[in-house]
C-alpha cells in the first residue's frame, strides 16, 4: 500500500503534525494481501464482507468522543485504499457499502472540537486547512463511490451533528431509525460546517434552504430529514440493519441502474474536490476569527459531549 497517500491533498501537503498522525495511525494497521473474509482490522472500523449479498459492512467504533479524530481519519484513508485494492480491477465483485456506528446513540459527532480549539488558540491556519483537507479528501472519495460500481449506504442510528451529518451527505442512500438525529450545531459558536455541509445541501435543497438549515443551527428528525428528501428511508427503531438487507434484496436486480443513477447525477451537478478545499480555507479563516467567548462555548459542548459519551457508553 502506498502509505504516501494517507492525508494527501491535491495542492497542498498536510502540516507536519497532522501528516505524521495520519502516517503512524496507517503504519500502525499496515495490512497484509489476504482473501476478502475475514476483512481487515482497524482500530475504530469493525468491517465484516457479507458474500451472499457482496455487501461490505462497515461499523465507526471511536475510541473516546464519537467524532473524527486523526486516528479515524487515518483509519477511513487506510479503508477507503484497501477497499480499491480489494475490489478494484480483477478483484472481488462489491456491490454495496454500508457504513453504520456501532457506538450507542451516536452516529458521529463530527469534526474533533478539542482539536480545532487547541488549533485556534495556537493561531495555527494550516493545521486546521490539512485537517479539512484529510476530511475533504475522504468524503469526495465517497461521493464519487470510490470510482467503483457500488452503491454507498449509509445507516444512521443516533445522532448525526456537524460533520457527521456532513459525512452522510457523501452516501447515495441514507438509511435512518427514527429516533436518529442531524443537525449543524456550528453556528452556535460563531462557525460554519466547512467540510462539505454547504456544497451538498446547496445541491440538494436550493442555496435559499442550505442556507436556512445551516445558519439555523437546528436539529432535525429522522421524519423530518425524510421530508425534506435528504432521508430515503425511514424505519423503527433497532430495524436499521434489517432494512438495509431489505433494500439489497429489493435493488439487487436493478444494482446497475441504480448505481448509473447515482453517477449521472454527480454529472449532472458535480462537486469538485477543489469547491469543497476552497470552503474550507473559508471555514479556518472564520476559525481563527472566533472570540474567546465562543472558544469557551466550543469548549463547553466538547464537556457535554464526552459527558453524554460516557453515559451512553455506559449504558
Amino acid at each position: 500500500m502506498d502509505q504516501s497517500r494517507i492525508g494527501s491533498t491535491d495542492s497542498h501537503t498536510l502540516s507536519e503534525e497532522v501528516a505524521d498522525a495520519l502516517l503512524e495511525e496507517a503504519e500502525l494497521r499496515q495490512l497484509t494481501d489476504q482473501e476478502p473474509s475475514p476483512l481487515f482490522d482497524l482500530g475504530q472500523l469493525d468491517v465484516s464482507w457479507d458474500a451472499e449479498r457482496k455487501a461490505l459492512w462497515t461499523y465507526m467504533t471511536p475510541t473516546g468522543r464519537p467524532s473524527f479524530n486523526l486516528p479515524m481519519l487515518g483509519d477511513f484513508d487506510v479503508w477507503q485504499n484497501e477497499i480499491t485494492r480489494l475490489y478494484g480491477d480483477g478483484g472481488e465483485e462489491l456491490r454495496y457499502l454500508i457504513l453504520g456506528s456501532r457506538f450507542p446513540g451516536v452516529w458521529n459527532f463530527g469534526g474533533d472540537l478539542g482539536l480545532f480549539s487547541n488549533y485556534i488558540r495556537s493561531r495555527d491556519r494550516q493545521a486546521l486547512v490539512d485537517y479539512g483537507r484529510a476530511c475533504n479528501n475522504i468524503l469526495f472519495r465517497n461521493m464519487k463511490s470510490l470510482d467503483l460500481p457500488i452503491v454507498t449506504i449509509g445507516l444512521v442510528q443516533g445522532q448525526a451533528l456537524g460533520g457527521g451529518f456532513e459525512a452522510l451527505m457523501s452516501f447515495n442512500v441514507i438509511i435512518a431509525e427514527r429516533s436518529a438525529k442531524f443537525g449543524l450545531p456550528e453556528m452556535a459558536f460563531g462557525l460554519f460546517p466547512g467540510m462539505g455541509a454547504h456544497a451538498l445541501l446547496a445541491r440538494r435543497l436550493g442555496f435559499a434552504k442550505a442556507e436556512t438549515m445551516i445558519l439555523s443551527g437546528k436539529t432535525y428528525t429522522a421524519a423530518e430529514m425524510q421530508k425534506l428528501g435528504l432521508v430515503h428511508y425511514l424505519v423503527e427503531d433497532g430495524e436499521g440493519e434489517q432494512a438495509v438487507i431489505d433494500y439489497i434484496s429489493h435493488n439487487s436486480r436493478r444494482h446497475a441502474g441504480n448505481r448509473a443513477v447515482y453517477k449521472a447525477s454527480r454529472e449532472v451537478w458535480p462537486v469538485s474536490l477543489k469547491e469543497l478545499n476552497a470552503i474550507v480555507d473559508i471555514w479556518a479563516d472564520t476559525a481563527l476569527k472566533l472570540k474567546e467567548s465562543d472558544l469557551r462555548l466550543m469548549e463547553r459542548l466538547v464537556r457535554a459531549q464526552t459527558k453524554l459519551s460516557a453515559k451512553l457508553s455506559a449504558g
